[in-house]
């Protein structure tokens, strides 16, 4: 096997790896189909033996391949980490910060929270990472994560900043064609907005009786801000935060004395990130954005 094998070759091997395909990895690495199928022919010959198997069906990694996964995707994220802690001078209030956090408050709710940041930090760059699976935080995969569990890992600082309540919400077109139920029985003659196929939405729902089994919701996505533009477009009835739909005039609050759940949220932070000065002015704004929903929240210890 050769020595000269360069970190490129192995982020195309990585994309050809996550992406399934030549022609994915070249439109996530914006390269030619041709480009990526030299590099990893490049890589196959350097290593001495194959990493896919060839056939009608596409590219299946071979056991090797897999074996791979982790020392080039380990080597992705110090490579992205490295970019980052470079991007600007030690001490300025300046450069890229990753942020991992739900599509739900990706879409709903961090983007006034992130125009104040960079209101007042114009000189910082923000990654917003839109995942429902929490980001690896420990390895520095993302700088700061909003999740809604405390993290168990020591090297990790934690701040509680709300308990988040959430309830059924319509839209006022859609109670004034159907009626406003009144009752969790009432419910039976409405269009319920559910999950799909979620594991921890459907258990949640199961919580709440048979009025909310899979099989009674009208439409059903995983999705949390497709659930919500449901409801506002006249859809159905379904679960969204109430300090951000009960402000919303697009929807109202149906059964107000009922509580789906309390959605705690964290903001999450690696020990040896929490002082640098654009990673702190972040966590410390997006504490400020959920002190004003939950005036019981914390901010990052100085």
């Amino acid at each position: 096997m050769s020595n000269a094998v360069s970190w490129d070759d192995q982020r195309i091997f990585l994309a050809v790896l996550e992406e399934g395909s030549l022609s994915g990895a070249g439109r996530r690495l914006g390269l030619s189909h041709p480009t990526v199928r030299s590099r990893l022919e490049g890589l196959e010959a350097a290593l001495g033996t194959s990493l896919f198997t060839r056939s009608a069906r596409g590219l299946t990694p071979t056991d090797l391949a897999e074996s791979l996964r982790e020392p080039a995707r380990a080597m992705a994220l110090s490579s992205d980490v490295f970019i980052r802690q470079a991007s600007a001078p030690i001490g300025e209030i300046a450069g890229t910060v990753r942020v991992s956090v739900s599509d739900f408050m990706g879409v709903e709710m961090l983007p006034g929270m992130l125009s104040d940041v960079r209101a007042l930090h114009p000189d910082i760059q923000i990654e917003l990472s839109l995942a429902n699976t929490p980001a690896d935080v420990l390895g520095q995969e993302v700088d700061i994560a909003v999740r809604s569990f405390f993290p168990k890992q020591e090297a990790l600082i934690a701040r509680k900043v709300a308990a988040v309540e959430t309830g059924l919400f319509a839209s006022p077109a859609y109670l004034e064609a159907r009626g406003v139920p009144a009752t969790l029985e009432d419910l039976a003659q409405h269009d319920l907005i559910g999950p799909d196929r979620s594991l921890a939405d459907l258990a949640i729902a199961d919580s709440l009786g048979p009025m909310f089994a899979r099989s009674r919701f009208a439409i059903r996505t995983d999705s949390h801000p497709a659930q919500l533009a449901l409801a506002r477009a006249g859809a159905g009835i379904a679960v969204s935060q109430v300090p951000l739909s009960a402000a919303d005039p697009r929807v109202a609050r149906v059964l107000p004395d009922l509580v789906v759940g309390m959605l705690e949220t964290w903001i999450v932070t690696h020990e040896n990130l929490a002082r640098v000065p654009r990673v702190r002015a972040v966590f410390d704004g997006l504490v400020r954005g959920f002190v004003s929903m939950e005036p019981k929240a914390a901010s990052l210890p100085r």
